[in-house]
This record gives structure tokens, sequence and C-alpha cells, in this order.
């Protein structure tokens, strides 16, 4: 079963009773033991404390509970949450106690049946390919038989972290947002969001209201992820209650989502433009700006009007955060929803630290949501974005087909020319009036995913279309 064990775009993931069991469980354990106290003979900073969170899938409890267990026993000094936690959390607590790292057992937006193990890093940041490519050679060599009968004895039982919090509210104005007089809806999803973004607003004239912020490990029947058609309900109680706007986190509360003042959806981009315009024009920040593959042109004008050097990178935040800990960057964000900035005290993504900063944002240019994204289009341009998934029967599929339309890519689609094919995280085709076609195998779940941008909703619609028919002429002679 060891076969099964593969890290993606950020950590393993597996459909729990399949692939993600308990032996399996035992197996990365003990190998990602290894790497850590590897880890501490390399680094004497370093401290032998692991913090291990899990967020509200089935048996979350458990497999952290096992992990924590295996961990202990190989001599590292395990601190497990008492309940669900934001991932975020966990990376704030490694990065501040110098811990030789973390993890925390989440599949974060994917489908409720999925569980996941991830890894964090010294520095709070996901780990880097290098990392796993490590853990992964070396589950062939644990000895499975030597683990013992896993003792929670030496597990130390801690409370979410009161210095996450404190450091959201110091880092933003939290009173100045509470003398709002509007209303804010909040969406957790089912996740470990839970009623954190109410709890750090609440006490004023706003008013904040949370949605779907009770457990239910099957999410309502949804993927945990923050777009739409997810947010729907969102959407619906933002026009009902007519308020200010909607944010959202995902499962596992690393990722943002938003509603405008009339329940229209702001995709990742929309909310990375107006964080960069915000951190540019009122804190006067300084810093690069980190893109990934199917990141918008949007960002990308903004970052060369504002004469900030840009980075383009694969599809996965744990590309941005190698650049945040390496260079001067002001912020970065990848398409799926996950964004992080100087401002945060990890480089990592946080959708409630994100949330209560979008909302900052917003105010402090005295304008509702959507007329600051109308202000936006109207100095920088406007771009139009959506993305479909394709189900398939493996990823396999889907890397299969990338490569075809890499090697051949269509000249003209819908009299649009081709002008350049890029192959940085997929196959991404260039049009000449700057709209473009992306297609990517995910790395976390058996989908090809489609993405586009043009000048026109309608433009994006038909290049989705052309890009599922082309799929599904294609796949007959794949499959």
């Amino acid at each position: 079963m060891k076969n099964v064990i593969k890290f993606g775009t950020d950590g393993w993931r597996g459909v729990i009773a399949k692939d993600f069991t308990f032996e399996n469980i035992n197996l990365v354990s003990l190998a990602t033991a290894e790497q850590f106290l590897e880890d501490l003979k390399n680094d004497k900073k370093l401290t032998n404390n692991v913090f291990i969170g899990y967020d509200r899938r089935f048996l979350g409890k458990e497999f952290a509970t096992r992990v924590g267990s295996i961990l202990s026993q190989k001599g590292l000094t395990v601190s497990l949450y008492n309940q669900d936690v934001p991932t975020p959390m966990v990376s704030y607590d490694v990065k501040k106690h110098s811990a030789v790292g973390g993890i925390v057992i989440t599949a974060s937006h994917n489908p409720p049946e999925f569980s996941g193990f991830k890894i964090k890093r010294p520095s709070g940041s996901s780990s880097e390919k290098s990392y796993t490519d490590r853990i992964e050679a070396a589950l062939d060599k644990v000895d499975i038989k030597s683990l013992e009968i896993p003792d929670k004895s030496n597990i130390k039982i801690i409370e979410p972290s009161k210095d996450y919090i404190n450091y959201i509210k110091k880092t933003i104005d939290l009173e100045k947002l509470k003398t709002l007089n509007e209303t804010v809806i909040v969406d957790s999803m089912h996740g470990t969001g839970g009623n954190y973004i109410e709890e750090l607003l609440s006490g004023g004239k706003l008013k904040v209201k949370t949605l779907r912020g009770n457990i239910d490990v099957n999410f309502g029947g949804i993927n945990p992820e923050p777009m739409m058609p997810q947010l729907t309900p969102l959407s619906k109680e933002v026009v009902k209650s007519k308020a200010l706007m909607g944010l959202a986190t995902d499962g596992d509360a690393d990722r943002v989502g938003a509603m405008d003042e009339k329940g229209e959806y702001i995709n990742t981009h929309k909310i990375l433009a107006i964080l960069l315009y915000y951190l540019v024009e009122k804190k006067k920040l300084s810093g690069g700006v980190v893109v990934t593959f199917s990141q918008s042109v949007l960002v990308k004008k903004m970052a060369k009007y504002y004469g900030r050097k840009l980075y383009e990178v694969p599809i996965g935040f744990k590309y941005i955060a190698d650049l945040m800990l390496k260079d001067d960057i002001l912020i970065g964000g990848e398409e799926a929803n996950g964004i992080g900035s100087k401002l945060h005290y990890i480089p990592e993504r946080d959708g409630i630290f994100n949330s209560v900063l979008l909302l900052e944002a917003i105010n402090s240019f005295g304008l509702k949501p959507g007329q600051l994204i109308e202000k936006l289009h109207s100095e920088f341009g406007s771009f139009f974005y959506d993305r479909i998934d394709v189900h398939i029967p493996s990823s396999t599929l889907g890397k299969e087909f990338v490569e075809i339309v890499k090697s051949s890519p269509p000249k003209t689609i819908n009299d649009l020319n081709v002008k350049d094919v890029q192959t940085l995280d997929g196959t991404k085709l260039i049009f000449e009036d700057e709209s473009w076609l992306l297609f990517r195998a995910s790395g976390t779940e058996p989908l090809l995913r489609i993405y586009s941008e043009g000048k026109t909703k309608d433009n994006v619609n038909k290049m989705l279309e052309f890009g599922e028919s082309l799929f599904k002429e294609k796949m007959s002679a794949l499959v």
C-alpha cells in the first residue's frame, strides 16, 4: 500500500478507509518522524516540538491521535489540539515555538470522503517537494514491524492558540471595523473556520452572522471550497440581509472567498487585486508580487504599474511560500483562493486573517466591494475569469490530455489566434487579446481543471466550452 502515499500540491490525500487508512497513517507517520529527527540533527535552533491539528472530517481526531502517538514514541514532543483547528493556527504555533514541524490531518477543500496529511515546516509554510520526496522515499525503508501499540500518554493536549488570535487582533484594526454600521455574513462551510471571524468582529455596531459554522463531516454534501456554486447560500443571505459583503473560508480555513453587496462572487483574482491595491495605496508597503500560473492578467498589470517585481510560479501555494522566505514579497496568490502577504507572521495562506484583512481593505477606500472592483477595472482594465473541473478516471488521463494539447495546440479558438503556448504547469494557450485558456491535471484529485480569462464573460464561457469539448473528443482515444 506504500505506493498510494503520494504527496501532491499540498500534502498527501486519499479516500478514507480506501487509501487513507490507519495502516498508511502508521507508515507515513514513521517516515515523517524519521525526517523530523534528521532535521533536529541538522538545525540545533529547532525544538523537538511537533504540533498536530485536524479538521472536522470523519475520524480526523482519531487519525491525528495515531500520528501523535507514533511521533511521541519516536522521542518527539507532541502537542495535540483538543478540538479541530484552522490549519493556519497550526502553522502559526509551529513558527512561534521554533518547532521542528507540524502535521494537520485535513483534505482542505476536497470532497467529504477524503482526508489528508499536511506537513508544516519550521517557518510555518507547507513542505516543499524535495522534502516530501524524501519522506516518500523513506516509506520503503521504515520498519513497520517494530511499531509498538501506540501509547497516548506522551501526548500533550492543548487548547486552540490564543497567540494566533492575538496576532490578528494586533495586526488588523478590529476596533475600527466594529464601528461600521453594516452587516457582514460569514460562511464557514462547516469547516474549522467555525465562528472565529464572527468572534473577532463582534462587540460593536457591526452585525456579523455566521452560516454553516456547525460541524458536519459531510459538509452538507458539497466540497468545502469557497467558490461558486458552493457559496450559493452565502450569496442569497447577503442579498436577503442587505449586507455589505460576504466572507467565506474552506474546510480547514486557509482559503478565502467573498461576495459583494449584490451577492455576486468575488473571485480570488479580484480579492488579490483588492489586497494589493490596499497594501500599496494605503499601507505603502514594499515588495514584489507572486502569482501562480492560473492567476489573473489584472494582477500582473497592477504589479507592472506599481513597478513591483513580478514572479510567476507553478500552481500550489508552497511555491509562493518559498519565494516569501527568500525575497522581499509583498503579496502572493493562487487561483484556488489562497493568498499570503508580508502582513502575516507566516508565509502561508490564511482564510481567517485574509477575510478580516479584506474587510479592512474595502472599508479603507470608503466604497462598497462592487464599487471598488469597478474602480480597479477602470484603472487597470476589465478581465473576467472562470474555471470548470472535469471528473476523470485517473490523474494520469488528465496529464496525457495536457501533453496532447502541448504537442499539437489549436491555432485558433473562437476567432482568436493562439499567440503563445506556455507550459510552466499544464498547457496554457495565450491569445492575441491577452485572454488565455489553461488545461491542467489536479495535483490532489482525479480532475482535469480547465481555466480561462478574457475580456468578456461570453468569451470566457465559450473558451471553457471549447476546452471541455476538446477533452471529450480526445478522451475516447485515451481511455
